[in-house]
């Protein structure tokens, strides 16, 4: 065992080494900056009254605020989420819950749920009209997602400490990529009824790779193709953002 951590931290190393010096090939703009971007900008324009965070657990995104009522919703419940939270409700979100909030958001959460068209439609319910959603969601048909799912989360979890030391904990979740493609979740968005619906897609997801550098080489240069070629179809995820109309048809 002691030989494969030696190999894999060599290659992480070697890794890391390609992308400080040949930045423009191995990295890219920031899912997350762009999402928070995404985000800061609907509340600048909507100013929302209740915001909810789904998946945060006790990660949110965001935090709490006098501008807005802070509502957590997750699976699971760990101890400093009453303190992260001005509410935290323990549920699926392809389950409606009790509350009208003016926002939805999320990050890396849509890829773990089973049956994301309950999922979006419940987040249609449960917006005011003119209400806004905000994801970010890792699309699956890039190499990483495909791997993830031939592994299975069983062995992902004994992999993880190997392969990427310190993700231990955000990491190994089963992943089902129900809808999860820019193309797919953009209809799926559609025929439930959002519109204003906007899509950023994202290629980088390389760093799954770099416990081999030939294979985060390669990995690499089909992102760039993908990108340079706007393959939305193979991007890593994607940023995705809706708007609940402010009249609805009954």
């Amino acid at each position: 065992m002691s030989l494969v951590k030696s190999f894999v931290r060599w290659n992480r190393q070697a890794s890391a080494w390609l992308l400080g010096r040949v930045p423009v090939m191995f990295s890219g703009p920031s899912y997350h900056e762009n999402l928070l971007a995404a985000i800061a900008r609907a509340m600048a324009k909507d100013h929302p009254a209740v915001v909810l965070e789904a998946g945060g657990v006790d990660r949110p995104i965001l935090s709490k605020s006098p501008d807005y009522r802070f509502i957590g919703l997750d699976i699971e419940k760990r101890e400093n989420c009453n303190h992260l939270y001005d509410e935290f409700v323990i549920q699926s979100i392809e389950k409606p819950i009790s509350h009208r909030v003016d926002m939805i958001v999320s990050i890396t959460l849509m890829e773990h749920v089973p049956n994301n068209l309950a999922a979006v439609q419940s987040m249609f319910l449960n917006l005011t009209p003119g209400g806004t959603t905000h994801h970010y969601i890792p699309s699956g048909l890039h190499p990483y997602s495909i791997a993830l799912r031939l592994v299975g989360p069983a062995l992902q979890k004994r992999l993880i400490p190997i392969l990427r030391p310190g993700a231990e904990g955000v990491t190994g979740y089963p992943a089902f990529f129900d809808h999860c493609t820019p193309g797919r979740m953009e209809r799926l968005f559609a025929e439930t009824g959002f519109a204003d619906i906007e899509i950023t897609c994202f290629y980088r997801a390389n760093d799954y790779f770099a416990f081999f550098t030939p294979a985060y080489v390669v990995i690499s240069l089909f992102e760039n193709l993908c990108g340079l070629m706007n393959w939305r179809t193979f991007a890593s995820g994607f940023v995705i953002s809706g708007r609940h109309p402010a009249e609805t048809i009954p």
